[in-house]
């Protein structure tokens, strides 16, 4: 089968910029190893390792939430695929799932209510608000959901984050490539 891409001379550009790469990892926490190992080729020379130790939080806490909850009532073989995107100034993190939705920001709002300094679990959707420069978990046309974490790792000037999130990041965008089902 062949595949046809258009693109605008204008997106070249942008292209250029882009390191895009898609893995899928089996519905298991011991998978996390593994997305770990995969996503640290990806960190740019110039990332402060603080900065990259959080990518690397929010990947694990991402992940791990999408094993427990996501896809705690599907098979292993279910798979979670999990997308890096560089850019120059930021790292997009899509972790995809096929589980049923939820309201992300309706689950922040109950958890500044409900947050216990006691339990063991519980906070990683905190974890991940605390960590991420943009947040959102958005449903798909194709019955799959997205969540999104960009972290922002160089000085963005003059422009505030909501406007470069705005310019730059495509919510519930399909991966660039997408394994096969």
């Amino acid at each position: 089968m062949w595949l046809m891409y258009v693109v605008d001379v204008k997106d070249f550009e942008e292209l250029k910029k882009l390191k895009t790469s898609i893995q899928q990892f089996p519905s298991d926490l011991k998978a996390l190893e593994n997305a770990l190992g995969w996503f640290d080729q990806f960190k740019p020379s110039s990332v402060r390792q603080k900065v990259w130790l959080q990518c690397q939080l929010a990947l694990a806490e991402g992940f791990t939430n999408a094993v427990r909850h996501a896809h705690k009532d599907l098979p292993e073989e279910v798979s979670i695929d999990v997308e890096v995107t560089l850019l120059p100034e930021c790292l997009e993190l899509r972790i995809w799932d096929k589980g049923p939705p939820f309201d992300l920001e309706q689950q922040l709002r109950d958890l500044k209510q409900q947050m216990n300094p006691q339990s063991g679990g519980g906070r990683g959707i905190a974890i991940l608000q605390k960590i991420a420069d943009h947040l959102s978990y958005t449903r798909t046309d194709n019955n799959r959901n997205c969540l999104l974490i960009v972290k922002c790792y160089q000085e963005l000037g003059n422009r505030d984050l909501k406007t470069f999130c705005k310019e730059n990041v495509k919510e519930s965008r399909l991966p660039i490539v997408r394994p096969m089902d």
